[in-house]
Order: C-alpha cells, then sequence, then structure tokens
C-alpha cells in the first residue's frame, strides 16, 4: 500500500535571479565562458599578410612593380607559360607574422619622376592600415627598398618586343 498523506516539504530559499541589463553591464553572460574571443585561437599565415600587403603596395600611385628585376623577369616567364599561375601578388613582399604582430620588407620599383620618399611614405601608410584593418595585426615595421626606376623609353622599348 502507498502512502497518501501530504508530506510537509522543507521549504528552499528562493534564489535572488541577477538582473540581465546587470549581466550585459559586467560582460558576464548565461552561457558558454566568457568573452567569445578568447574561446579559441587564430592564427595568421605569413602568406596572407604578404597577400594583403602587396595588394595595398600596387594601390598606391608611383609604384610601377614589386620585386627585384630577376624574380619580375621569372614571374613574366611563369606567366606566359600556359598552366603557370597567375600573377604573383605576393611578389616582393616578405612577412614575418608572430602573435599579436607582423613585420613585413617590400621591395618596388617605382616610375620615374615621382617622389621616391612620397611614394614609400605612401606605400607604408596604405599596407600598415590594410593590414592593421584586415588581421588584427600591429605592424611593427614596414621596410621598404626600392630596387629599380622605370623609365618612360622602357615601357615603349618593352612594348614594341612585345609586338615582334
Amino acid at each position: 500500500m502507498s502512502d497518501t498523506t501530504q508530506r510537509k516539504r522543507p521549504e528552499t530559499p528562493e534564489v535572488e535571479q541577477p538582473d540581465p541589463q546587470q549581466l550585459r553591464k559586467t560582460g558576464v553572460t548565461k552561457r558558454g565562458g566568457g568573452d567569445p574571443a578568447t574561446r579559441g585561437r587564430t592564427t595568421i599565415a605569413d602568406g596572407v599578410v604578404e597577400k594583403i600587403a602587396g595588394l595595398a603596395a600596387r594601390d598606391v600611385l608611383g609604384v610601377h612593380a614589386m620585386g627585384s628585376g630577376i624574380s619580375r623577369t621569372f614571374g613574366a616567364v611563369r606567366d606566359r607559360v600556359p598552366g603557370g599561375g597567375a600573377k604573383s601578388v605576393t611578389r616582393g613582399v616578405k612577412a614575418e607574422v608572430g602573435e599579436v604582430q607582423t613585420a613585413l620588407d617590400l621591395e618596388i620599383v617605382v616610375d620615374y619622376g615621382v617622389s621616391i620618399a612620397d611614394v614609400a611614405r605612401a606605400v607604408r601608410e596604405n599596407v600598415i592600415a590594410a593590414v592593421e584593418r584586415m588581421t588584427g595585426l600591429e605592424v611593427v615595421e614596414v621596410n621598404i627598398a626600392v630596387s629599380d626606376v622605370k623609365l618612360p623609353e622602357e615601357e615603349e622599348e618593352e612594348s614594341e618586343t612585345r609586338l615582334q
């Protein structure tokens, strides 16, 4: 037989629920364990930073090309070979990426007649802005080596040899 008499249950103390607005102010959430940004690790490859920096540097007026003469020559040959791949965006760019910082080395060719100091300053500013905005890494230095100046006559000679 079962006992059908009512037993008096001991009262449990009522727990005060925290104010949801107070939780938002302190950054405490009900699920998980804090800020979602602290729940994992993001790593960014050197090549990613090199691509971003290469594109940002090429956007600057006065930058004719990236890389040394030899790397551009090999790149031009590779570009003409069927299946040789697309133009290398990272040509002339070297990145060293750490956990929170990065350093970049760029090798550029400038157009004749432009101020090299102004072009270098603009490249540095554009590269730093693009890399920091897209990756969140702090750019600690951007070293720029100007390896050549592109003369107007050189462009005419190149187009003539391509036509032959």
